[in-house]
């Protein structure tokens, strides 16, 4: 089952209003629901919408267990108003690492969110990231690379 026709069905089921639910391909697959009560589907610091894609994924799995299923369900630009937080979060603690010369850890954060802090440093020169911890701790250390600026 595509991600749009999952999503759609999803919240067909929910009960909720849609506007419109649109696909954007990329690097990352995107279904962007744009909804006039995105609240209710965003829920509290976006426990509902996490909890929505992980049961899309679900469902995606067990329909076609051999398939990979790397979307994500966007309601209302939510997730991507988090990773540009996440982004801004992360260059800037890059620029104390370069400053110091000296590793940073980040706070934790989800799978998705790390994924995207190491999408954003992948080609950077004086940084690499390196995930640590375990469970709900997992974070990523911003090391700078010493001989990156010699």
């Amino acid at each position: 089952m595509d991600p749009h026709a999952l999503a759609e069905e999803l919240i067909r089921m929910l009960g909720a209003e849609v506007f419109s639910i649109e696909l954007s391909d990329g690097h990352r697959t995107v279904v962007k629901v744009t909804a006039p009560e995105g609240s209710a589907l965003i829920g509290p610091r976006g426990e509902h919408l996490r909890a929505l894609n992980t049961l899309a994924r679900r469902l995606a799995e067990a329909k076609n267990p051999d398939a990979e299923h790397g979307f994500l369900i966007d309601v209302n630009g939510y997730y991507e108003s988090q990773m540009d937080e996440v982004r801004r979060s992360a260059q800037m603690l890059a620029q104390r690492a370069r400053l110091f010369k000296h590793d940073v850890d980040m706070p934790p954060l989800s799978a998705y969110e790390r994924l995207v802090v190491h999408e954003l440093f992948a080609e950077d020169p004086e940084i690499e990231t390196q995930s640590v911890g375990e469970g709900k701790f997992r974070h990523i250390v911003l090391k700078y690379k010493a001989g990156a600026a010699a």
